[in-house]
């Protein structure tokens, strides 16, 4: 998520190769349920809706598994895990495994933590499609680590290679681990992505961001590995476009949810074909 100087997505083979799953997320804009942080609900939902999908955050054990049951899909973030979270977090998974409704995990900050540690874990057993996090947070699910500093990573995506092949063994599904080069992988394939650019990391939330519009792919691409890979390469695109407008982290947020429309507007026109 944070690889080289930005291109330009417009005649991109990365992006005409996920062009069919934006394509179907943004004609089918799907409503996605985030249970995710506190600090970054604006821009997942702001982000949600630039990119053509709609948001949905209720994370109560009263209400969440309830509410989700009209979503298409469930995104499940430990960044800011408050009481009510932690409770109505496995109700909700629950409720949407029962339903055969695609969920993605994004084990934000785990690592020493007390409570969201055991709870990623234990949440792996409900088969996520999609376990979405940083190199830390990824060898930390496995036991492999103690986790980054904070929401940061200390390490990089190749260094948790063989830990997110072990996740994505006993999920069944993909993992998307995050970097200055993405590594998008399932049991079977693995791809790349050196795209994006650093202002990623300047702002707050865009991880949480990419869990949640992976989630929204999940819920209209059946192959977690290539709705994986289709929103990794989403965000790293508008990102790239974004920083080429932008004149720091501020207005990059701001540029980062036209950038999100604006590859969609991109793939709906036929461009990067």
């Amino acid at each position: 998520m944070t690889g080289p100087a930005p291109g330009r997505a417009q005649s991109d083979p990365d992006l005409a190769a996920v062009a069919p799953v934006i394509r179907a997320a943004r004609e089918r804009a799907p409503l996605v349920h985030c249970l995710t942080a506190t600090v970054s609900m604006g821009i997942v939902a702001d982000g949600l809706l630039a990119a053509g999908a709609r948001p949905m955050m209720t994370e109560t054990l009263a209400e969440a598994p309830v509410v989700t049951t009209v979503a298409d899909a469930l995104a499940v973030n430990l960044g800011t895990l408050s009481t009510d979270a932690m409770d109505g977090i496995p109700a909700t998974v629950a409720a949407a495994v029962r339903d055969g409704r695609p969920w993605v995990l994004d084990p934000t900050a785990i690592g020493l933590a007390p409570v969201r540690t055991p709870l990623a874990r234990r949440l792996l057993d409900s088969h996520p499609e999609v376990v979405r996090g940083n190199a830390s947070e990824v060898l930390a699910l496995v036991g492999a680590g103690a986790g980054g500093r904070g929401a940061d990573s200390v390490a990089a995506p190749a260094a948790a290679e063989a830990a997110a092949r072990e996740v994505a063994r006993r999920t069944g599904g993909a993992v998307a681990v995050s970097g200055a080069t993405d590594l998008v992988l399932d049991a079977g394939r693995q791809a790349l992505v050196a795209r994006g650019t650093s202002l990623l990391t300047r702002v707050t939330g865009t991880g949480c961001l990419l869990g949640a519009l992976t989630a929204a792919c999940c819920a209209v691409e059946v192959d977690p590995f290539r709705a994986a890979l289709a929103a990794t390469t989403w965000l790293d695109l508008a990102g790239e476009l974004a920083a080429e407008r932008a004149a720091g982290p501020g207005s990059f947020r701001v540029e980062l949810l036209d950038a999100l429309d604006a590859v969609g507007q991109m793939v709906e026109n036929g461009l990067g074909q």
